[in-house]
Order: C-alpha cells, then structure tokens, then sequence
C-alpha cells in the first residue's frame, strides 16, 4: 500500500501534469488576462487557507522583515513568468516543448546549485548534464534555434526553487506573499480591461467565469498536497515522482492536442530522458551508498 506522503506528492504531479487541459479551456482569453487571475484568486485562496490554519501572523512578520520582502519579490516576479510562459505556450500549441522544459529542470537545479550553493557534482550527475546538454544542442541544431520555450521554463523555475530554499518560509506562506506582491498589477490590469469592456469574466460566458475564478484552487491545491507529501517522503523519491507532471504533458500533447513528434525530435528528447535516467539512477545508487555509511557509522 502507497504511504501517504507518496500519494499527496504523486497527486500534486499528476495535477500540475493535466494543467495543459485546463487551460487550453481557457484558450480563448489572452494569456496574460489568463495570468492576472491566477494571481488574484491564487491569493484569495491562499489568504483563505492562511485565515483557516491560523497563519497570517506569520505573514505579517515575514513582510516586515527587509532581507525576506527582497527575496519573495524576486521570486514572485520569477513565479509570474514561469506561468506567462507556461500558460501562453499551452495556448500556442507548445505542449510538448513545455514537458521538455520540465524534463530539464531537475539538470538545472543540480547546476544552479553547483554555482550558488558551491554544491559538488559527482561523476553520474557530470554524465547526465553531458547528455543532457547534447540533446538540447541536437534539437538547437533540429529546429535552427535553441528551443526557448523549455530552456526558459526551466531557467526561470531553477531559479525560483533556488530563492526558496534560501527563504525560511513555507510553502503556504511563501505563495500568499509572492501573489500579494504581484497582486495591485494583476488587479489593476484587470480593472482596467474589464471596465474597457475587453475583459471575459462574466462577459465570455459562465463556463469562462467560472474557470478564471477556478485558477486560484488549482494553483494552491497542488501546491499543498506537495508540502504535505514533501514532508512524508524521502528526497530520492521526490525526485523520481517529479518526472510524472512531465510524462503526462508530454502525453496529452501527443495524444490530446495533435502535435507532431517527428523521429528526429524524439531523438532530442529521447537524450534527455536518458540524461534523467542516469541522474536517478545515481541518486538512487548514491542514496543507498550513504545511508550505509551512516549506519556504520552509528554502529
């Protein structure tokens, strides 16, 4: 039987994995309209959540502070553009290209932490970001560009995963400040849009307005199974549950949105997924090999 810890954070990819669906849903509404009300609703149900499990005193302390205000507001605008891209590139019929991007991520991090957080790579980590990187060069060379889409998705979400784990907030708390911070602009455009007669709550019809007014609980639900199935499970097992959201994108795009995934481009991508083998497979010899050496050293 699946622990617990398993099932939450299994759940929060299998969400964030069929996101392509919901807002393809919503692929009539401009991506940024899309974005301003995933920031809206983001905060109204995080503040809900805040109000519920008595932590908006929290809140209150961490905007006073300077140093944690600085670093909540680079990541929410790091946060903001991760989902523009995201969302504007399910709407351009970029599904696949996205999954790429989150296939790279995990690489991304490993890097970023080599340079910022002086963290050592080892030899099956160094192989992986080798292959890695040869199928990123062998799709640049396919397409006759870099595939922006995925490299800045994985950029952009390195980056952010890299401030928050320099940040000493949670995740409830830190989504609830990065979407008040972000917060005035989305409403102000909104404002600006609907009382312009452009906007499409209410006006797109009541399917429309109810899924712009869903973005907010299918930001902060995954997110929350996510920090309670973090808490539950290992690290080595977060890492290889992480490649489901991108397995599943990459399956819709193929199946449900018709997009061609010719041999040679599976080739790119079939590189990466090797990448990503060995990576895991490292961490998991790795794993094993260190909880070893600490029961010996126990013993």
């Amino acid at each position: 039987m699946l622990r617990k810890g398993t099932m939450y954070a299994a759940g929060a990819y299998v969400c964030w994995g069929l996101l392509p669906l919901f807002w393809h849903a919503l692929s009539g509404v401009p991506a940024i309209e899309i974005l301003a009300h995933r920031i809206v609703w983001a905060l109204g149900v995080t503040l809900l959540f805040s109000l519920v499990t008595g932590r908006l005193p929290a809140l209150g302390a961490n905007l006073r502070t300077r140093r944690t205000l600085l670093l909540f507001t680079l990541s929410s605008l790091l946060l903001t553009a991760n989902w523009f891209i995201y969302i504007w590139a399910v709407n351009a019929g970029f599904v696949v290209e996205t999954s790429l991007g989150y296939f790279i991520n995990p690489l991304v991090n490993v890097v970023l932490g080599m340079i910022f957080l002086r963290e050592r790579l080892r030899p099956g980590q160094i192989v992986a970001l080798g292959v890695a990187l040869a199928g990123v060069l062998y799709l640049t060379v396919l397409y006759g560009s870099p595939p922006w889409i995925a490299i800045a998705l994985a950029l952009s979400f390195g980056c952010y995963g890299l401030l928050r784990k320099t940040a000493p907030v949670g995740s409830l708390e830190g989504l609830t400040l990065e979407t008040l911070i972000v917060a005035l602009p989305a409403l102000i455009y909104l404002a600006v849009i609907e009382s312009s007669g452009g906007g499409a709550f209410v006006r797109a019809g009541l399917p429309t307005t109810l899924l712009l007014a869903s973005s907010g609980i299918i930001t902060a639900v995954p997110l929350l199974l996510f920090a309670s199935g973090a808490r539950q499970i290992t690290m080595i097992s977060l890492g290889i549950l992480q490649y489901i959201a991108p397995t599943i994108q990459f399956a819709l795009g193929v199946t449900v949105f018709g997009e061609t995934v010719t041999p040679q481009r599976l080739i790119g991508f079939g590189l990466v997924w090797l990448a990503l083998a060995i990576y895991t497979l490292e961490g998991l010899i790795g794993g094993r090999r260190r909880a070893r050496v600490a029961a010996a050293g126990r013993a």
